[in-house]
């Protein structure tokens, strides 16, 4: 088992700000120190009625971390105005920065090799100097190489480049660049494909990794808080472990801030990130490294994903979904797992025992046995709660969308699929159990149940795997008419628990878990 280091790694965390007066920007520099940041990053261009020498005064004068001041007046898009009056003014505003205390300064690479070659000789402060570069399309390790060449011809004292990730698997050239960078190096890519670039940063050396204030979340960029509490990138090195959910969309993931804090607790080397995935194939081809040490699958890919296992566990196998990969260390082979399964199953019989509800069928082996178990939603989690029903004995219906799904899963657990406009008005018997396996009800449209309210007073148990919210609309409704409610929450945690035991190989601390998830959730 990997160790977490004792010493916090060489990255600063940076917070960007930007606002339209002097005075909001001393007020975030405040809440940046606050919430953790080593250095905030202040952007001129966006304050109103700019007087250079006075405002800098202000804000090198009441600054409560070191520095870093940007200036762009001239940007319009991606395009560059090479205007000489415009530079002119740039590099007259970043100059008084340097004179008036600023610790960093940042100059597009346009600018940057004139301004180091006619000032930087001249300087007595310890003003540092970053050149810049925004590069649109990644198209090759070689080319950013090129790049990084041309920006250390200029004689900054660190390099930046920033791109546009269109997939998640571009990001694999500029942890590569870090990697084997020889100079000071920052490189990351923009939006929520190019999150984990922000989050690796540190693993592959980059020099800084950019965090919003918790106030004002940046799409694509974490938070100061989630950077120091859920991802602790403070102890991240070159040995830590890579693992991820894989998902699309992967925004609403609580992953992160459940297995992060738990890696750390029991002392295992590891980071979890959510990784936006568009193409399946292209991302196990191009992550096929040892870093990148297991995953797991959210929607869609849950089915999908077995085809890209080399070997894949009997349950797995037999409900046709995976939601957990390791990577066998020994050869590199992925290996696929279903932890939903017994997660589902277990929490819905706890929630029957613990509530009484048996009706004297304690000498049975599930509590389930004999039960009409209704299941919404054929795919993935749907197929998991329905193997598990299965093993259970219940007798089990199914509702899809795509009847033919429906029809497919029903077959293989020998139950019945009924299609899924019926399922408005479908009447269980009394008694019976309802699991929710589709995203209605899923932040942002909270307000939709699958089924309707009057057939929930028949229900004795309804499960909702979604788990954002944690008490959905169709938990309430069900509550309402006297059900027992088990949340997506607890099927959550207990796969989850089944996951961490086997990304480390060792046993998960179920309880620092589980006072995670009541806390957090």
């Amino acid at each position: 088992m990997g160790s977490v280091g004792l010493l916090k790694n060489s990255a600063m965390v940076c917070a960007p700000l930007m606002a339209p007066s002097v005075e909001q920007l001393v007020h975030g520099m405040l809440q940046a120190k606050a919430q953790g940041a080593d250095l905030v990053e202040i952007r001129l261009d966006g304050i109103n009625n700019f007087q250079p020498q006075k405002d800098l005064q202000v804000l090198l004068n009441n600054n409560p971390l070191p520095v870093l001041i940007v200036y762009r007046p001239i940007w319009e898009g991606n395009e560059f105005e090479e205007d000489d009056d415009h530079i002119h003014k740039q590099l007259e505003v970043l100059r008084w920065a340097k004179e008036l205390g600023a610790d960093y300064i940042e100059l597009d690479l346009k600018i940057a090799s004139d301004f180091t070659k006619k000032e930087k000789p001249r300087w007595s402060s310890g003003c540092k100097v970053i050149a810049s570069c925004f590069v649109d399309n990644v198209t090759s390790k070689e080319d950013l190489s090129q790049v990084v060449a041309h920006m250390q011809s200029t004689g900054a004292d660190i390099l930046k480049i920033v791109t546009n990730a269109n997939d998640i698997t571009e990001l694999e050239k500029m942890f590569h660049l870090l990697s084997h960078c020889q100079v000071p190096l920052i490189a990351y890519s923009l939006g929520e494909r190019g999150l984990i670039s922000q989050l690796l940063g540190p693993k592959f050396g980059s020099v800084l990794v950019y965090g919003s204030l918790d106030c004002n979340a940046v799409p694509g960029l974490p938070t100061l808080g989630s950077l120091r509490q859920a991802y602790g990138v403070d102890f991240m090195d070159t040995d830590t472990k890579v693992f991820g959910l894989i998902s699309k969309p992967v925004g609403h993931s609580k992953g992160p801030i459940l297995h992060n804090p738990t890696f750390r607790h029991v002392g295992y080397n590891g980071i979890y990130v959510p990784m936006f995935v568009d193409d399946l194939k292209e991302f196990f081809r191009v992550y096929s490294s040892p870093d990148f040490a297991g995953f797991s699958v959210g929607i869609p890919y849950k089915e999908a994903v077995v085809s890209f296992c080399d070997e894949v566990d009997p349950l797995a196998k037999s409900i046709g979904a995976v939601n957990t990969i390791i990577r066998r260390p020994c050869d590199g082979k992925l290996i696929g797992y279903n932890t939903d399964c017994e997660a589902s199953i277990t929490a819905i019989e706890d929630a029957l025992k613990v509530n009484g509800r048996t009706n004297g069928a304690a000498f049975l082996p599930s509590p389930l046995a004999g039960k009409l178990f209704v299941v919404v939603g054929a795919g993935g989690a749907g197929r998991a709660l329905a193997f598990g029903a299965k093993s259970r004995r219940a007798e089990i219906v199914i509702f899809d969308i795509d009847f033919d799904r429906a029809k497919a899963l029903a077959a293989a657990v020998s139950g019945e699929a009924l299609p899924f406009e019926k399922l408005a008005s479908f009447q269980p018997e009394k008694g019976a159990i309802l699991a929710n396996a589709t995203p209605i009800g899923m932040h942002p449209n909270k307000d939709r149940i699958p089924v309707s309210e009057a057939s929930l007073k028949d229900y004795v148990v309804v499960f909702d795997a979604v788990y954002t919210p944690r008490k959905t609309t169709l938990l309430k409704d069900a509550e309402a008419a006297g059900a027992i409610t088990v949340s997506g929450v607890e099927m959550f945690l207990r796969q989850a628990i089944g996951q961490f035991h086997l990304f480390t190989r060792t046993k998960a601390p179920e309880e620092f878990m589980r006072d995670i998830v009541m806390a957090k959730f």
